[in-house]
């Protein structure tokens, strides 16, 4: 693979809805040409494919993240969530390439850089800055932030929304839902239209910069005495519902203190597992993207750097009741409690549970395990990931199974899951049954 196929060059983001379904319908004419190629090499050697099996091949799956990635918004971004939600299920060939999704978007190029910052503040807009890096600091898939130095001397990062992003999020959620029930890898039995307008729901408000401006400043009240943690601070005077400014803080990406001394990283995981317990059980307030992007780490303060808080989502007090009593089960050794807890908040049905059974005891056995061990736990144990991996892969091999929980408990499940995996990337020991038993 070529490795520049995904480097940062800065790439205009289609804005306009003609141009994103054309976007579309450049991909499906691609694959479609490939399938037709594909599928007439197999039957000349004997071989009847499915239709799954000739669009889910390597070319067609880069094709995909080749061009989600040039139109960023919502289709980007779901294609993120499908990666990370789906990665430890996909053949190994295809698990890189959609990874890849998960990394820095391109950004925009000047001249487009430059229209939306006139829309926004006017030809003058450079005025309002000593200096204003051009370069960006970062691209994702709704935005990309760029680093300057205000007038009042204030160093802040400014994050800008691609053009059109906010208007293309339904069809182009629509559109990618129909690439997934055309790939065949979702089961006709399985209803996904409530998840999918809960996902526009939630796009559009990742995609309200005023909304995550407020939580921006809520959380930086509710850290206020913690101060493990740094919060940038909100920069109202640049901020509107198309930008977001805030304070710049100089940090490294998390996943590079995967070199850091055993200690530092135990630190660093033991805060960020204390923070998603305090927002599930203190705050009922979560920031629930799981990106590993949205921490980063001061080394010269010690301090873990919270980011991006656009998908922070309030908690229903009957929800997180749900929750305290599994954790009161699974701190007890109650697996029949645990089960009971697990089927009341709807991460599964009674019908996975009669169907795999044994897989099922297995993870509430490993579950126990980790919060009932007295002292740290450590992550990088191979059994515990391993077993964990194989019996929920056991158990998503059979379609029958899947089941799409209610939302609240989607995006709380994928919250902890993807720490608990940051924690195995940083091979962390941390005391869980401390953490956890202030709050049983």
């Amino acid at each position: 693979m070529p490795p520049d196929q995904f480097a940062s060059k800065g790439l205009r983001v289609p804005s306009g809805r003609l141009s994103r379904i054309a976007r579309f319908g450049n991909m499906a004419t691609g694959i479609a040409g490939s399938m037709l190629l594909d599928g007439a090499r197999q039957l000349a050697n004997g071989r009847r494919p499915t239709v799954g099996e000739l669009l889910m091949t390597p070319a067609n799956a880069m094709r995909v993240t080749l061009q989600l990635g040039k139109m960023r918004g919502a289709a980007m971004k779901l294609g993120q969530l499908i990666s990370m939600d789906t990665g430890d299920f996909l053949p190994p060939e295809l698990t890189d390439i959609f990874a890849r999704l998960r990394a820095d978007a391109q950004h925009m190029p000047p001249a487009q850089l430059n229209m939306v910052m006139t829309r926004h503040w006017g030809k003058d807009w450079r005025a309002q800055f000593i200096r204003f890096d051009d370069q960006p600091l970062a691209a994702a898939s709704i935005g990309q932030v760029h680093r300057a130095l205000t007038l009042d001397q204030q160093d802040v990062a400014v994050k800008i929304q691609y053009p059109g992003v906010r208007r293309s999020i339904d069809s182009d959620v629509d559109n990618v839902a129909a690439l997934l029930r055309l790939s065949n890898v979702l089961p006709k039995t399985l209803d996904i239209t409530i998840l999918l307008a809960e996902a526009k729901r939630q796009l559009h408000q990742e995609a309200d910069y005023a909304r995550e401006g407020a939580y921006l400043m809520q959380f930086g009240e509710l850290l206020r005495d913690a101060p493990e943690y740094a919060v940038p601070a909100y920069y109202a005077p640049l901020s509107s519902k198309n930008v977001l400014a805030m304070s710049f803080i100089d940090s490294v990406p998390i996943e590079s203190m995967i070199g850091a001394p055993q200690a530092d990283r135990d630190r660093i995981m033991t805060l960020l597992i204390e923070l998603v317990v305090r927002e599930l059980f203190e705050f009922r307030l979560m920031q629930t993207d799981p990106n590993f992007a949205n921490y980063r780490y001061a080394p010269e303060t010690q301090q873990v750097v919270l980011l991006d808080f656009g998908a922070t989502r309030a908690l229903p007090k009957a929800m997180v009741a749900q929750y305290q009593s599994l954790l009161n089960m699974g701190v007890a050794g109650d697996k029949d409690g645990v089960l009971a807890a697990v089927l009341d908040i709807g991460f599964m049905n009674a019908q996975t549970v009669q169907q795999n059974r044994r897989e099922i005891d297995k993870l509430i056995a490993a579950a126990i395990d980790m919060i009932q061990q007295p002292g740290p736990f450590d992550f990088s144990r191979t059994d515990f990931i391993t077993d964990m991996r194989d019996e929920g892969m056991t158990i998503a091999a059979d379609r029958r199974n899947w089941h799409i929980p209610p939302s609240d408990t989607l995006f709380v499940q994928r919250k902890l899951g993807g720490v608990f995996l940051l924690a195995s990337r940083l091979k962390a020991r941390v005391d869980v049954n401390r953490i956890l038993a202030r709050y049983l």
